[in-house]
């Protein structure tokens, strides 16, 4: 079971194997330094830990509100801990952080506070004020201060021609296979189901609004999708429309996330549901009538029930 907590609460009792990094979308690349982290502490007494930050330096040091992030802390936090990670250590970057200098870093956060033996890290990781810092400045400090490091070369990581900047522009453009590809799972969307105008029920296809707090998370291209989600213990298949609602009059200036579910149906109010993304159908478009997009709806069902194999 994966441990979160912030640097001040650390309790120094395990000494640990430590990866760094904001590890947006913990996408198939980044699992290579997982595995590594993983298996490198199976025959020690080693805790493997990943040292994250929040919010994304981006948005601190830019003030790049714009920046959008493939994982909320939550689904980040479900992912590493079904990956196998013991620990999850979520620093708050601020500014004063970000001016650390790089044997402030490494001596008060990753020696004295965590306890580091070991460092696995890219071979292109840069740390400390301005990132000046490199590869051959920690394995200096590693000598000076007794740990470890561990490079995963430049070879071993570009034969996965991945980033979360290219799974953010697959997203944003509605390839959603080809993100699902880079990530190594179906993109997901956690929200609350929460009360909505009745639309879908008028046109005969009862849905659940999920509502997303977080602003920063990444919604993908309006269209609709299918979908699947764990209700009570059971998958069950939907299509998700993401959108404006434009055929319907009075509607158009709100975006809404809503899911019809395909063989269920009972009160999800208040719920927190966890929707992966499986394929894109189409693009929302308003229809000249609401009988239009009611036949659309039902030609929709029928892709949906077809790519799941029903």
């Amino acid at each position: 079971m994966v441990t979160v907590q912030s640097i001040s609460k650390y309790d120094k009792k395990h000494s640990t194997a430590i990866t760094i990094g904001t590890f947006d979308g913990v996408h198939i690349g980044h699992r290579k330094i997982l595995d590594r982290l993983i298996k490198s502490c199976a025959q020690t007494e080693l805790k493997p830990t990943v040292l994250t930050f929040f919010p994304h330096p981006r948005m601190v040091l830019q003030k790049d509100t714009n920046i959008k992030l493939l994982n909320t802390v939550s689904e980040k936090t479900n992912i590493l801990k079904e990956f196998g990670v013991e620990q999850l250590i979520i620093h708050p970057f601020t500014q004063e952080f970000s001016r650390l200098s790089a044997t402030e870093f490494v001596r008060d956060i990753l020696v004295n506070s965590l306890k580091t033996k070991k460092i696995i890290i890219g071979y292109d990781h840069r740390f400390g004020r301005n990132r000046t810092a490199n590869i051959n400045d920690l394995r200096a400090f590693g000598s000076a201060l007794d740990f470890e490091v561990e490079e995963i070369p430049a070879q071993e990581i570009n034969d996965v021609s991945v980033s979360s900047t290219k799974i953010r522009k697959a997203l944003e453009t509605g390839d959603i296979l080809t993100a699902n590809k880079y990530l190594g799972y179906e993109y997901m969307l956690t929200g609350i189901v929460k009360k909505g105008k009745g639309l879908g029920k008028q046109l005969g296809f009862p849905t659940a609004n999920i509502l997303i707090e977080e602003s920063y998370k990444l919604i993908p291209k309006n269209g609709v999708y299918v979908v699947k989600s764990t209700l009570k213990n059971n998958v069950v298949y939907g299509m998700m429309n993401i959108g404006f609602n434009p055929t319907i009059a009075g509607t158009g200036t709100e975006k809404s996330i809503e899911v019809h579910f395909l063989n269920f149906d009972e009160n999800l109010y208040e719920t927190t549901l966890k929707i992966d993304i499986l394929k894109r159908i189409r693009d929302e478009h308003k229809f000249d009538s609401i009988d239009a997009l009611k036949m659309q709806l039902q030609k929709d069902k029928k892709t949906s029930l077809a790519f799941i194999g029903q």
